[in-house]
């Protein structure tokens, strides 16, 4: 039974932050306690990213932040975020929210309980009988592993509709006490951010291209669990970024790309296009080594790192939205690296349209910031 996407959508927070103002603040703030700053601050302007959007506004930084105020932030400004990208999946599948039947939601820089999709219910106007499915703890990797979740949940109830949202606030993590590499990383790269899927296996109507979505694959490597993630701290989430990274891609990701194309039946050679999490420019340039693709050739992936940062979970969907708006041809394969130390993979295909012509599915837009500041 395929899988289709119906609808594929984006959205950033209303603050954002331009890198060379994110340079001056965090060297107001670091400069003075982290003796190593000034040598590791030219990584601000050679990390690819130019500019990335936050659910707080640069002052609210310079003020130490404790567990509650991160986390109510972060509930406060990913409600609103999931209502403004699902309502935009939503129109561009043709759907009302009381006809979707379960929604995924992926997160991993907060903790809402009530989850989020509850936390949003009565605003989205879901019905009383919707099956929830929270995620939580996949990082960098949510976004392509949610995907599949989702997948996996449309094909087992035919002709059922379902809604898949990722995201996360980053930027809230941000440590003044905690003065580690991994952080100054995690400062010079993280974003804030969400994107949302509609899947069914109902074929879209109309004229456009028509996306299914396969099977998806995921594997784990054994002691790998410090290479990234999360240390649960009194003050906040500490970040865990190996400096191993892209050289554990380099070394790693061409034989887990090799098995996880056998186990979804497919060759490397009837890959058009790998569309793959950006977490940072040396990863980017380390996955077209793996992949042995011609250097430069995921230009998406860097368009979207310099836009917009790493954003977790839901950076690889915008990703996929702006190859899909550009090339809407031939076979794709997702592809992110997340905690656990994990790899995930979710094919993607363009395939004949239907008949008919009263639903458009393929708008795929730029993502707009929609949260009132």
């Amino acid at each position: 039974m395929p899988v289709y996407l119906t609808g594929l959508a984006t959205a950033v927070p209303p603050y954002e932050l331009p890198q060379t103002l994110v340079l001056d603040y965090a060297r107001r703030i670091l400069g003075p306690k982290f003796a190593q700053f000034e040598r590791m601050a030219g990584t601000f302007l050679t990390a690819g990213v130019k500019t990335r959007y936050s659910f707080a506004p640069l002052e609210w930084f310079l003020e130490p932040q404790d567990w509650k105020t991160r986390n109510e932030t972060y509930v406060r400004g990913t409600t609103e975020l999931f209502i403004t990208a699902a309502r935009k999946a939503l129109l561009k599948a043709g759907l009302r929210a009381d006809e979707i039947d379960t929604v995924v939601t992926v997160s991993s820089t907060g903790i809402a309980t009530p989850t989020l999709e509850a936390q949003a219910w009565k605003q989205m106007g879901f019905r009383q009988d919707i099956m929830r499915v929270p995620v939580f703890g996949l990082g960098c990797a949510g976004g392509v592993s949610g995907l599949s979740i989702a997948q996996q949940l449309a094909q087992a109830k035919p002709g059922s509709n379902v809604l898949m949202v990722a995201l996360e606030g980053c930027t809230l993590s941000f440590r003044s006490d905690r003065l580690t590499k991994a952080d100054i990383i995690a400062t010079v790269l993280f974003g804030d951010g969400a994107a949302a899927a509609c899947l069914s296996t109902s074929k879209p109507e109309g004229s456009k291209p028509v996306f299914q979505l396969g099977a998806g694959h995921q594997e784990m490597w054994s002691d790998t669990l410090n290479i990234m993630g999360w240390n649960v701290e009194e003050h906040g989430l500490g970040v865990v970024f190996d400096r191993s990274i892209p050289d554990f891609a380099t070394e790693h990701f061409r034989d887990v790309t090799e098995r996880s194309l056998s186990a979804l039946s497919m060759e490397r050679t009837g890959v058009d296009r790998f569309v793959c999490h950006p977490g940072g420019a040396k990863v980017v340039q380390a996955l077209e080594g793996a992949l042995d693709l011609p250097t430069g050739v995921l230009d998406v992936e860097r368009e979207i790192l310099q836009e917009f940062g790493n954003m977790s979970a839901p950076t690889v969907l915008f990703v996929l939205e702006r190859v899909l708006e550009r090339t809407a041809q031939g076979s794709m394969v997702m592809c992110a690296l997340g905690p656990g130390f994990t790899a995930s993979f979710q094919p993607v295909s363009v395939v004949p349209s239907g008949a008919g012509g009263h639903r458009d599915t393929t708008d795929f837009s730029k993502p707009e910031g929609v949260i009132n500041a």
